[in-house]
């Protein structure tokens, strides 16, 4: 089941998703302050690709000075658009039954690009 809503979800969206977060990684990596942001898109490309069956997990250093002071930053920079896109997709595939597992997926997506400092995905 998983293999079949990841492939919807890849038809329907979620590789032009990817698209998007490796393109905007390879731009952050290619400057030097960028590259901690840079991995961190990598991270949404990764679950923008296999969301069904992934798992958004804290780190042991999620609490930490850094990891809450990257994680403000990000937030001011644009996460707060990002996971607000999310937010937003989530919401409109919610209303119809089929769309409840896909809009999970974006909920899940949003929790990860509100925050994603201090977080892992398996």
């Amino acid at each position: 089941m998983k293999l079949a809503g990841n492939l919807v979800w890849l038809i329907f969206g979620g590789f032009l998703i990817a698209i998007e977060y490796l393109l905007a990684s390879i731009l952050l990596i290619i400057t030097i302050i960028g590259i901690p942001f840079g991995l961190q898109t990598l991270k949404l490309a990764m679950l923008s690709l296999w969301p069904f069956g992934s798992k958004v997990a804290d780190n042991g250093s999620s609490g930490g000075c850094l990891s809450v002071f990257m994680n403000i930053f990000w937030i001011l920079i644009g996460g707060i658009w990002i996971s607000l896109t999310h937010l937003l997709f989530g919401i409109l595939l919610c209303i119809t039954i089929i769309g409840i597992p896909f809009g999970m997926q974006h909920f899940k997506m949003a929790g990860l690009a509100l925050t994603p400092f201090g977080k892992s995905v398996s």
